[in-house]
């Protein structure tokens, strides 16, 4: 399992990289393991979320999962390749990122797993 010490995780494996107020967010290498051959992602620009709930959704051949929101905002842009190419989140879930989001508060980064707590949350 791949974790990057640059990123902060939800306990739901979502990923969060926040640079000059814009949330680029994702799901783990472990999220990607456990739910096999993605075949569906889905995201909306301009909604509105609250940090951990639903802003997506992510099928697989397995199972279906929410995608949940790391932070609180607004939904700026969705990445098309991988609504076109879902396949691509199996490939390398940490480049091929789902949504940005513009962050309302950055104090609620102090609510986000840092890398090793997250590896430890994994095992």
């Amino acid at each position: 399992m791949k974790v990057l010490n640059d990123l902060l995780y939800t306990k739901s494996h979502e990923w969060v990289k926040v640079e000059n107020g814009i949330a680029t967010v994702g799901v783990t290498d472990y999220a990607q393991h456990s739910l096999g051959s993605v075949v569906y992602v889905e995201g909306f620009v301009g909604d509105e979320v609250e940090q951990f709930s639903e802003c997506g959704a992510i099928e697989s051949v397995k199972a279906a999962s929410d995608l949940n929101a790391p932070l609180s905002g607004k939904v700026l842009e969705v990445n098309e390749e991988v609504i076109d190419n879902p396949e691509l989140v199996n490939d390398d879930p940490y480049k091929n990122w789902i949504l940005k989001i513009e962050v309302k508060d950055e104090a609620e980064l102090a609510n986000l797993v840092k890398a090793a707590d997250y590896e430890g949350l994994c095992k």
